[in-house]
């Protein structure tokens, strides 16, 4: 019985494996697209609260350093200028599904990730993808093609359902982030098995943790949410957010944090104002003056109620009324509000990161295609490559943007 033979192969049918095989088998090419998991598109399901942040309007194809991470951010440029934002909102409308911007340019469909699913699945129906899920794969080895048979296959890939021959083998394994949905290293050891340099991976997107002791005082603000300044780092190196920070029973969370975390190194102290867009020192001057309330029922005007309760309890100085506080307690308060230093002890891990950054190194890819240069015929795609987006459909983008990128590299045989 001979082995089957296909155009491309494509590993990992998550957004980026997805959307590179519908449009490879739009062009005519032959696709076999693989995955280890049950349900197709975990990620896609889960994401955004259910509803699917599938993209950003504010994306600037132009800079893309301004919302990508990565040894050299700028790769993914051609990418994304050659398959834009409202290249895949044409999609979505083509296929009739509602959506609305939540903020900052942040695009939500507004039923289900369901309808997100269900596009890029009929996609691949259009272009005859054939789909093989749950099935493992086992390795992928590279072929010596002969001159007498160009058409011949490039790589064998050996799976649960038996080997298949490819001329191309494309890589959309995703990242290690969220394990119970089937995240795994496959990609990263295939990228070290054809030699291939990788870029250390950490967890990104990630809420951070402090030392149980460190963080007792502020434990019993778990559940309180409030717009926050966060950044990280100084000077020329300095990276802030302006978002919601949440506060945990471990640490800190929310968009801010999620944000702030793919910056962050180990051991770096974060910067927190607490209460953005306010002269606290000129707040509390101007209440000391015309009130005699409890310095943390003055606060509670300012910031929440349960985080000026917790600040003020904090010091005997801003225990008491504020007109009878000192002016240098006043101004200590409001500094330590504008400013909170403090260093996260780490992270929740892969388990509640969102992504994985690092992954493999950009040098060793053409950004045209998404192909090796040291590789004929073996492409990587989406999170497995050292690309992360910011939070706010970044990342989708980006899967939309390499997978198309790869997809019309592809040639029939």
């Amino acid at each position: 019985m001979s082995t089957p033979f296909f155009d491309a192969v494509i590993i990992g049918a998550g957004a980026a494996g997805l959307f590179c095989a519908a449009q490879a088998g739009q062009r005519g090419l032959k696709v076999l697209l693989i995955d280890h998991a049950d349900k197709v598109a975990e990620k896609i399901r889960i994401s955004g609260g259910g509803r699917c942040n599938f993209t950003n309007r504010d994306l600037d194809m132009r800079a893309p350093h301004r919302h990508f991470v990565g040894q050299n951010p700028q790769f993914c440029r051609s990418a994304l200028s050659r398959y834009t934002p409202q290249d895949f909102i044409a999609l979505v409308q083509r296929h009739g599904i509602a959506f609305h911007e939540k903020h900052k340019g942040q695009l939500f469909a507004d039923r289900s990730a369901e309808d997100i699913i269900a596009m890029l699945l009929a996609e691949c129906a259009d272009g005859r993808v054939e789909r093989w899920q749950p099935c493992g794969v086992k390795n992928a080895v590279f072929l010596a093609v002969r001159a007498e048979q160009p058409s011949a296959g490039s790589y064998q890939i050996n799976t649960d359902r038996g080997p298949v021959q490819a001329r191309c083998l494309v890589i959309a394994t995703g990242g290690l982030s969220i394990p119970k949905i089937g995240a795994s290293d496959f990609g990263y050891r295939l990228a070290r098995q054809f030699g291939l340099p990788l870029v250390a991976q950490r967890p990104g997107l990630v809420p951070l943790t402090f030392d149980g002791a460190d963080w007792a005082p502020y434990a019993q603000l778990a559940g309180l949410a409030l717009p926050v300044e966060i950044s990280v780092g100084a000077k020329k190196e300095r990276m802030a957010f302006h978002e919601d920070l949440l506060f945990t029973h471990r640490g800190l969370s929310g968009p801010a944090v999620l944000q702030i975390s793919s910056y962050w190194q180990d051991g770096q102290p974060l910067a927190i104002n607490l209460a953005p867009g306010i002269d606290l020192p000129e707040a509390l001057q101007q209440a000391k003056a015309r009130s005699r309330k409890r310095i943390a029922n003055e606060l509670a005007a300012l910031v929440p109620t349960r985080l000026a309760e917790a600040w003020a309890s904090t010091d005997a100085d801003w225990q008491r009324p504020i007109n009878e506080a000192a002016d240098k307690a006043l101004a200590r308060l409001a500094e330590r509000l504008a400013r909170w230093q403090l260093t996260p002890m780490g992270t929740e891990g892969y388990k509640k990161a969102e992504v994985t950054l690092g992954g493999v190194d950009t040098r060793a890819l053409s950004q045209q295609s998404m192909e090796c240069k040291t590789q004929p015929g073996l492409y990587f795609i989406g999170e497995v490559v050292d690309i992360t987006g910011w939070l706010g459909g970044y990342n989708f983008q980006w899967a939309w943007a390499s997978g198309h990128a790869c997809a019309q590299a592809l040639s029939p045989h």
